[in-house]
């Protein structure tokens, strides 16, 4: 008896498998800060150093589009969103309503799996601070909010939130707050701290206190650079 062949992956799973990490691979750098407000993503330039189609670029970008991190302009080509002052506003009243829905999810649903996860994020924020690495704290900052919203088991609230923390750094990178006054170190651990003391209520308040502080720190004044190096920011792998 004939042993049957393989079947094969079909080409547009690895074609999604792919986009996502190139969409992964944008969305850190956006984290990170290595991608600024109004930065051009050429389509040529971004396939070369993905070493793949301009096509698959674009539905990446289109994807980006999408969730408002991305601006495509006709003739003009793909930029990271720079949020206006009224934009930026939005975005923290929507934070406002949703995150604090999301800590009080979390005290309902937690589970020792769930804290330990956050126990083990704030450690790695933690070393990073000691390090002085600042990309890493931006990011695993942003990371934190993403993190309380997946173990909230809400997943309309962990799309919303990925881009809404998404456009939350690009508003702290273009409005130039101090990362030392808009991310206060300790103040994910008194969330947490709350959460695991099943206290919905102190949770929803810290949360609130919490951005409140990073929108304080704002500075309402324009200073785009939209010149980026695509491949010195995507090149490596």
């Amino acid at each position: 008896m004939r042993t049957p062949a393989p079947t094969a992956i079909p080409s547009s799973r690895h074609d999604k498998e792919g986009n996502e990490e190139i969409y992964e691979r944008i969305y850190v750098a956006i984290l990170e800060h290595r991608l600024q407000p109004g930065s051009k993503l050429p389509e040529e330039r971004m396939a070369k150093v993905f070493n793949v189609s301009r096509s698959r670029i674009r539905e990446v970008l289109s994807r980006l589009a999408y969730e408002k991190i991305v601006e495509l302009v006709p003739n003009r080509g793909a930029f990271i969103a720079s949020p206006t002052v009224a934009q930026a506003r939005d975005v923290f009243e929507a934070r406002r309503v949703i995150e604090p829905a999301v800590v009080q999810r979390l005290v309902q649903n937690k589970s020792s799996a769930a804290l330990e996860a956050l126990r083990k994020h704030l450690e790695l924020e933690d070393l990073a601070r000691r390090n002085n690495d600042s990309r890493s704290v931006i990011r695993l900052s942003g990371e934190f909010h993403n993190l309380c919203a997946t173990h909230a088991g809400n997943a309309a609230f962990s799309r919303s939130l990925r881009e809404l923390t998404s456009l939350t750094c690009l508003i702290i990178l273009l409005y130039d707050a101090a990362l030392s006054e808009s991310c206060r170190a300790d103040e994910h651990t008194l969330i947490v701290d709350a959460v695991a003391a099943g206290d919905a209520e102190k949770a929803s308040r810290l949360m609130l206190q919490h951005l409140d502080h990073i929108q304080s720190s704002l500075e309402l004044t324009d200073r785009l650079n939209t010149e980026v190096d695509i491949e010195a920011i995507f090149g490596a792998t």
